[in-house]
């Protein structure tokens, strides 16, 4: 079966219509760093956290510790204060612990799904966030942003992030599934928002299923 490129081309689309906008999620990731423990805490740290709270919870973090061995060693009460006000701050903090010393005893650096989900507080959308940006594994991240908009476009009618992450995997090109989450991302931070979405002024507002239910 062909891969329909409308939605691609939607995609691009939105890309361009949200650059001029600076959404938080393209600061996010350009100012989390090029190493896999880098980005691996920062996402941890960005779960039900603003992006520009958890860059600088993780430039805090950071400034105190750069490596698993030396993270390992700061007290957990340390590591609490660190990072707050994230979200959750004290189990993630418990968490990110807990990964320093299972990278440590392993000696090497989980790259695969099943290795990522097998680390504390991280889920299928963590996990696969971190191999786009750890290691450029083509892979779709749905958090909320993803999910709702691919909802409202008709993407997806999946009822659980991993239904709508199989129908994207469906209608996009692999090379193009790192891009998936980023644009949604910005897009629902700027525009498309959980409540009163920006519609009169979204570049999709001719072609968008739900441009007249908002």
């Amino acid at each position: 079966m062909a891969i329909p490129t409308r939605p691609l081309r939607v995609l691009r689309a939105i890309e361009k219509f949200i650059a001029p906008l600076s959404p938080p999620v393209f600061a996010f990731e350009s100012s989390i760093g090029s190493t896999p423990f880098r980005i691996l805490i920062s996402v941890l740290l960005s779960a039900r956290t603003q992006d520009p709270v958890t860059g600088k919870a993780a430039a805090r973090l950071f400034a105190a510790a750069s490596t698993p061995e030396a993270m390992a060693r700061l007290p957990l009460a340390r590591v609490s204060r660190l990072i707050y006000p994230v979200g959750f701050y004290r189990t993630k903090a418990r968490h990110i612990l807990a990964i320093c010393a299972i990278l440590q005893r392993s000696g090497k650096f989980p790259a695969s799904l099943d290795e990522m989900l097998a680390l504390p507080g991280i889920g299928r959308k963590s996990a696969n966030l971190v191999l786009a940006l750890a290691f450029g594994v083509p892979a779709i991240a749905v958090d909320t942003h993803v999910f709702r908009i691919s909802r409202r476009l008709g993407w997806a009618v999946g009822t659980t992030p991993a239904e709508v992450q199989r129908e994207l995997e469906r209608i996009f090109p692999r090379n193009s599934w790192t891009q998936v989450n980023p644009v949604l991302v910005g897009f629902g931070q700027t525009v498309c928002r959980p409540l009163h979405p920006k519609c009169g002024a979204c570049v999709l507002k001719r072609s968008c299923p739900s441009f007249e239910a908002n």
